[in-house]
């Protein structure tokens, strides 16, 4: 992905101070999501922790504008409109060639040098700092994880959104860790609700013994229907993030997105006091979860590995 392409990127958040002018009295910061708010109310909170560790209050002396797209990835552009319409002095995917002057803090999920988005992690040197969330290195994790929990199985669905930035790679990232031990993924795509839907009827007419549902900031969004899908499936099932293992998926294992959010929140705040996005460290993310749900496990007739359970970060009973 070239540089200047970053700006198509979905499910990130993108935020960005304002210039101040005289009838503006507080700044304003965009946050653009591919999902639905609902359920990523944790997210939503963290940021504003992080903001308010630079000083930044909501309401007080900082104004949030949001724009979700609910899933659909083709309202990106238009809602970046939107924000571009408000007495504002930023654009966000109107005219890609004008952003490199525009502060931008995002999540990606691979490494953001081998992309060409940024030159380096320590100085980004451009427009563009962030958290890099790692989906696609911890996607060969998760192939293990469920090889550890469900040992017998040969093949398994892999669940993905093909209108997320980084699902070729993690394909590829599953596909190589899945060879290495004499697994064959069978994957599937889904971009709506509806697809989702037809993917687990696949499931079950197939009769996977296992499943590893890919990253995407959409699916994050749709976690209550997953966990109710794998559990009519009555399929084992590994989830990106933990939200899943506690509403009652068997197992995840991921990046704290709620810790990502934070610190994004923070440099926002940062770039808002003055500091530039070239000198802001490009972040990997260094918390990672794994969560089993030991109830649901049983509810599968699973016994789980007591090595997997020393490893938990939390085991839900």
């Amino acid at each position: 992905m070239r540089r200047r392409e970053f700006v198509t990127l979905i499910g990130n958040a993108v935020a960005w101070p304002l210039a101040a002018r005289g009838q503006q009295r507080i700044p304003i910061v965009g946050f653009l999501h591919v999902a639905a708010p609902g359920a990523l109310e944790g997210i939503v909170a963290a940021f504003r922790r992080g903001l308010e560790e630079t000083g930044y209050t909501e309401h007080q002396n900082v104004a949030i504008e949001f724009r979700w797209a609910e899933g659909d990835y083709g309202r990106i552009p238009g809602m970046a409109a939107e924000l571009v319409r408000l007495p504002v002095a930023v654009l966000v995917t109107a005219a890609k060639a004008a952003t490199n002057t525009i502060p931008i803090v995002c999540n990606v999920g691979s490494d953001p040098v081998k992309s060409g988005l940024v030159a380096g992690l320590s100085r980004p040197g451009g427009n563009i700092t962030g958290i890099n969330i790692l989906t696609s290195e911890l996607a060969t994790k998760r192939v293990g994880l469920l090889h550890d929990l469900v040992p017998n199985i040969s093949v398994f669905a892999h669940l993905v959104n093909p209108n997320f930035a980084s699902t070729e790679t993690n394909i590829q990232e599953v596909e190589s860790a899945a060879h290495l031990l004499g697994l064959r993924p069978v994957v599937l795509k889904a971009t709506s609700k509806t697809e989702i839907d037809a993917a687990f009827a696949s499931i079950r007419e197939q009769r996977m013994a296992a499943l590893l549902v890919g990253s995407d900031s959409f699916f994050n969004s749709l976690r209550e229907r997953f966990v109710a899908l794998a559990a009519r499936a009555a399929i084992p099932t590994i989830f990106e993030q933990r939200e899943f293992a506690t509403a009652g998926g068997l197992m995840s294992y991921g990046t704290s997105l709620t810790e990502s959010y934070r610190q994004m929140g923070n440099y926002a705040g940062r770039i808002l006091k003055g500091e530039k996005p070239a000198d802001l460290p490009f972040v990997q993310s260094a918390k990672f979860e794994l969560v089993i749900n030991l109830k649901t496990a049983k509810a599968l007739g699973l016994s789980v590995p007591q090595g997997l359970l020393n490893a938990a970060d939390e085991v839900i009973e």
